[in-house]
């Protein structure tokens, strides 16, 4: 099977004082090109850490991370950083905006740090923002925006290099019900309409459910959610 990304053997331990806290040990899991997967854990499991290291933020204590089959956690520092530029989008609870550029010159800032030109960079801003429902609010800047749009223009940003995975952490989890819906739909849509790998951490089983399969992290342990509520 064609992998996107796979994590294999994977632990995150932390010094804390004379000994170590072991957030999570022997995580292994692969996500294909195209599928949508939630991480679901109780808040404090572990799902962040777990984010950041399979998308390279952080190196694992021990295991491996493979990024379209390649091993890549123990790369030099630019070869990460252009891995992660070019092939993994990440979207965090808080939108982390550019409160002084508008949605149209927030989603062009990645592309023209990957060095496209700024008509290309507009080209695709306008269609993946209209692609969300914000054709009507380009050139509105964040504090602009309402909370759910904010997070829409932080989910075209993530996906404006056109990567091959999504990381998204607690996408939904500082909006209130009703946007929170709203905001999820679009970016199932838009994640399943690019074709991309996406991993989803969530609290939410709801929106786990709507997801191709679900991976609970429970105890520093990664188990395939087979009963999730619905």
């Amino acid at each position: 099977m064609a992998e996107a990304l796979r994590l294999e053997s994977v632990s995150r331990r932390y010094k804390e004082g004379e000994g170590q806290l072991e957030v999570f040990s022997d995580i292994s899991m692969t996500l294909a090109p195209g599928e949508v997967v939630a991480l679901v854990g109780q808040s404090g499991s572990g799902k962040s850490s777990l984010l950041h290291i399979a998308g390279l933020l952080e190196a694992p204590t021990s295991g491996e991370i493979y990024v379209g089959g390649s091993a890549a956690s123990r790369l030099p520092d630019q070869e990460r950083t252009r891995i992660r530029r070019d092939t993994i989008g990440f979207v965090y609870q808080a939108h982390h905006l550019l409160p002084e550029f508008d949605a149209l010159e927030n989603v062009m800032m990645p592309q023209l740090i990957a060095g496209r030109s700024k008509a290309e960079a507009s080209g695709e801003a306008v269609r993946l923002l209209t692609r969300l429902g914000l054709a009507a609010r380009l050139t509105h800047r964040p504090a602009q925006l309402s909370g759910g749009e904010q997070q829409r223009v932080a989910i075209a940003r993530a996906l404006a290099n056109k990567p091959k995975i999504l990381l998204a952490d607690e996408p939904t989890g500082n909006l209130d019900p009703r946007t929170s819906g709203g905001v999820f739909d679009a970016l199932l849509e838009i994640t399943r309409a690019e074709g991309l790998a996406a991993l989803i951490a969530t609290h939410n089983f709801e929106l786990a459910a709507r997801m191709d399969r679900a991976l609970l992290l429970h105890q520093g342990r990664l188990v395939e959610g087979t009963n999730l509520p619905r």
